[in-house]
């Protein structure tokens, strides 16, 4: 049987893609261990710290689903262990009961703003370097 070669280069790109992947998560996890965050942690608050500007600003958790890499359920609980720490609220939406709205506290905010300059360094290191 023949060995198709054609895809080859596609696959060694694949490859490196998973692999600047890999490392840049792992380096992301190790300096945002010592403040308490994951990787998916720091997505979370990222995300609700750009969407949600204010402290008063809420997030739809439904939107979350499609950015955050996570099933629902693995986000629920990533938000409940948020909610547990102080660093996020969750509310139920008034117009339509099976929707959840989530939103920083001004711990999360503040955390965020400190794990920002970290976080970004890495992102320049491994995908600019």
């Amino acid at each position: 049987m023949a060995v198709n070669t054609v895809g080859t280069g596609l696959e060694e790109r694949w490859r490196d893609i998973l692999s600047v992947h890999a490392r840049t998560m792992s380096e992301i996890e190790r300096v945002l261990h010592p403040h308490g965050l994951g990787a998916s942690d720091f997505e979370v608050l990222d995300i609700l710290a750009t969407e949600s500007p204010r402290e008063s600003d809420q997030c739809r958790v439904q939107s979350l689903v499609g950015r955050v890499h996570l099933s629902q359920s693995a986000l629920s609980r990533l938000i409940g262990r948020l909610e547990k720490e102080g660093l996020a609220e969750r509310s139920m939406c008034e117009e339509d009961r099976r929707g959840v709205w989530v939103s920083l506290t001004r711990k999360g905010r503040e955390l965020h703003s400190e794990v920002l300059p970290l976080q970004r360094e890495v992102l320049a290191k491994m995908l600019d370097g």
